[in-house]
């Protein structure tokens, strides 16, 4: 029987509205709590709720196969046109994840596998010379993690050539000349998914089309997830996404700024902590701070959000350290108000076009709350 996503979304969106009403209810008759049979029978209606909520959840679910069952096709396909031989192998497509999620999916594995085939495998004859299999080997492997599913997209063909990437970034400005020689395999492997920078030597049919590795980080990092590259020179590449099960539930971290309250997923979250007001420098209208030894750049979250926020002297500095498109940052807020599991509502439709919104929550005591996307920040 097929139900409409649609239908299913106003569906958990009721239950959401349950699980508020049932809260709010239990907060407003609290003076009632130490009476046995209230407190029993308020744990019923929660252990009902959480059950229908899990069920629910479950109708909105579909197997990964849904956007992996072309992908071998389309490789031998392409492989064929290249005059290359490929074996696609896939494991853990019976995996379960939110439609939603699924839906988005599609584009980055197929940029992945195309990626792999095109620029990772080589052709035959080298292959040969090199003392592979003439058939080059692509695996798509998923597995779940906790309340994540973990995809990874290998290729046993000739890897990333890091100088090549070294020598790529340098000609874009982005790092130092005299820090090239010094930088860690895993900080150029992060060059790759800069905006522009490729290490295809030149533009092909392929490779100049669809999306490239900066639009894979930002579609990952937008659904909650992460995004992470290892290559080994003449032995392959390995790309690992890491994406939510479920996008109607999230775990969050609860900031004020004045007077209002957000929210950021946890998963964007490398920490929360303190810092000295006068360790915090600013220079040609920049802020920065030292984190570990290492110059952060500071944003004020009031004034990305543009929320008056009265100037107040104190000692320290409540931030939130998140990573927006590969680069850390540090945001700066009035206070942390803790953790918290949600159910992410749709941005009503007026606010859609503002693309830091990415979901509103009603919290117990009935007031709105926004969920950010941080890669929308700056």
């Amino acid at each position: 029987m097929r139900v409409r996503t649609e239908t299913l979304d106003r569906f958990l969106s009721a239950v959401g509205e349950v699980i508020l009403s049932s809260s709010q209810l239990r907060t407003g008759v609290a003076r009632y709590a130490q009476d046995p049979e209230v407190a029993d029978g308020f744990d019923r209606v929660d252990r009902r709720v959480a059950e229908l909520q899990r069920r629910v959840l479950e109708l909105r679910t579909a197997p990964l196969v849904r956007v992996t069952e072309n992908l071998p096709r389309t490789a031998r396909q392409l492989a064929e046109k290249l005059g290359k031989r490929v074996e696609v192998e896939i494991v853990g497509a019976e995996l379960e994840l939110d439609r939603s999620i699924l839906d988005r999916l599609g584009e980055p594995l197929l940029h992945l596998v195309r990626n792999a085939v095109d620029h990772g495998l080589e052709r035959p004859d080298r292959r040969r010379e090199t003392g592979k299999s003439e058939v080059g080997r692509l695996r798509i492997e998923a597995r779940r993690q906790k309340d994540s599913i973990v995809i990874d997209v290998s290729d046993d063909g000739r890897g990333i050539d890091l100088a090549s990437v070294t020598r790529r970034a340098l000609e874009a400005g982005l790092i130092h000349p005299d820090l090239a020689a010094d930088l860690p395999p895993e900080e150029v492997v992060a060059f790759i998914f800069h905006p522009g920078l490729s290490t295809a030597h030149s533009i092909s049919e392929v490779s100049g089309r669809g999306v490239g590795m900066d639009a894979v980080k930002a579609t990952i990092e937008s659904l909650g997830g992460a995004v992470e590259l290892r290559t080994e020179l003449g032995r392959g590449t390995t790309t690992t996404l890491v994406v939510p099960i479920t996008a109607a539930v999230q775990r969050v971290l609860l900031v004020g700024i004045a007077g209002e309250r957000v929210a950021l997923p946890i998963a964007k979250v490398e920490r929360i902590l303190e810092v000295a007001t006068e360790d915090i420098e600013e220079a040609a209208g920049d802020a920065f701070a030292l984190v570990e030894e290492e110059p952060v750049p500071v944003l004020e979250l009031a004034r990305l959000l543009r929320i008056e926020s009265a100037a107040a002297e104190r000692a320290s500095v409540p931030i939130v350290l998140t990573e927006v498109r590969g680069e850390r940052i540090a945001l700066r807020v009035d206070r942390f108000e803790g953790q918290q599991e949600i159910y992410v509502k749709p941005v009503p439709e007026l606010l859609a076009p503002v693309r830091i919104l990415s979901g509103l929550t009603v919290l117990e005591d009935g007031s709105p709350v926004f969920l950010l996307d941080p890669n929308q920040l700056v």
